[in-house]
């Protein structure tokens, strides 16, 4: 006979026999479905709104401004926001907002490095080396998230992340999301001033 790892060939077919057929029984048997997020395709509505705040100061002219952190590279800020039905009846979950910046970065070779540490004999922390993660120069970087979903009191967030170079800029943000009945597509646009 031959045996592997200790066990014997007709003992292994058997146990994957039965590891077989218990999975069968578990996927066939073990869901009730009562986990699984089902949306209730009674409940349309009409038309979505979504109000976005950007939690900044906004001039006369419609502009708001971003004062850029200049001792840090990127200055990171969210955006609220809140999705809800048109007569204001109720709150919108899981609505898509896709994000678009009209700035984004490039990144250079490095984009940072590792420290390897340990604790000496004297409880010390001691540096052994330094590794360098390398390999990144031209990848654009977005200042913006790309995408979120509202949660279910219909609150959206974003998190944009303009850096040092783009001061004196506006950027333009756009938040993107369909009307329920996936027939159209809104857009809200905000313009942010970067001192």
């Amino acid at each position: 006979m031959l045996k592997r790892n200790g066990i014997q060939k007709g003992e292994r077919v058997k146990m994957l026999k039965i590891l077989v057929s218990l999975g069968i029984l578990l996927f066939t048997f073990g869901c009730d479905g009562s986990m699984i997020y089902k949306p209730d395709l009674e409940e349309e509505f009409d038309e979505i709104s979504v109000v976005l705040n950007p939690r900044l100061q906004q001039d006369v002219n419609g502009y708001f401004h971003l004062q850029l952190n200049k001792e840090k590279w990127q200055t990171l800020h969210r955006i609220e926001g809140l999705a809800f039905t048109s007569d204001t009846t109720a709150y919108v979950p899981n609505l898509r907002v896709e994000w678009e910046s009209s700035h984004y970065w490039y990144m250079g070779d490095t984009l940072g490095y590792f420290v390897r540490r340990t604790i000496n004999s004297d409880g010390q922390y001691v540096s052994l080396d330094t590794s360098y993660a390398i390999g990144f120069e031209g990848h654009e970087v977005p200042t913006t998230n790309q995408v979120s979903y509202s949660n279910g009191y219909g609150e959206i967030n974003n998190m944009i992340a303009p850096v040092q170079t783009m001061v004196g800029d506006t950027m333009y943000i756009w938040a993107t999301y369909f009307e329920w009945a996936f027939t159209d597509w809104k857009t809200i646009e905000i313009p942010i001033v970067l001192d």
